[in-house]
């Protein structure tokens, strides 16, 4: 049986992530899918092409998916093969992350509409024509999922990833002092360590 993961990275990261989690995934090989836009209708061609061209190869194929990467994978990847998929920090609800977003930056629905795309402070520049595909291309995720979330998650709240889990096949595992970003060695340990039993 051949096995391998996909790894779709978040926004600013690199394919060249994969690497570090082949330590964690023992007999499984891993890609790491490269990518630098981050609408989901051109980062969707690319997930799929990848993923068409290994399920011509592979028995099994898995995801590993950190921050908005989860959600271009559930977006693309939602009605295709997977035996399992595992999510570090994963945005979840896309609307509802842009929603908060707005509601940060003080923008409503009728501002984004009028001036099609506002720069906020916070380096996120909002998009009525990304907030209307959203909206348009709900997603329905059968994948048994794994979450790592960090309990000091700026980005996504508790309350979006309990929401998921009580009505998705997934299993949370919290990493109370953690950060949307793992990047300590503690933060990183911890992840190897949910990694490899995830994988199990």
């Amino acid at each position: 049986m051949k096995n391998v993961i996909l790894y779709i990275h978040g926004k600013g990261g690199s394919y060249l992530e994969a690497e570090q989690y082949k330590k964690n995934c023992i007999g499984f090989d891993i890609i790491g899918i490269d990518f630098n836009d981050y609408l989901p209708w051109i980062v969707e061609n690319q997930i799929q092409s990848v993923y068409n061209e290994v399920r011509e190869r592979y028995d099994y194929i898995y995801v590993i998916a950190n921050s908005v990467g989860a959600y271009f994978a559930m977006h693309t990847l939602q009605n295709c093969d997977l035996e399992k998929a595992l999510f570090i920090s994963p945005v979840l609800d896309m609307e509802r992350l842009i929603l908060d977003m707005m509601n940060w930056a003080n923008i409503s629905e009728q501002d984004l509409h009028e001036r099609g795309e506002i720069p906020t402070d916070f380096g996120e520049t909002l998009s009525w024509n990304y907030l209307c595909f959203v909206r348009k291309n709900p997603i329905t995720w059968n994948v048994p999922t794994e979450i790592l979330y960090a309990g000091n998650d700026n980005l996504v709240s508790r309350q979006t990833v309990n929401e998921f889990i009580t009505s998705h096949n997934a299993h949370l595992t919290v990493m109370e002092n953690g950060e949307h970003w793992f990047h300590t060695s503690e933060q990183l340990a911890f992840l190897d360590d949910w990694m490899k039993a995830a994988m199990r």
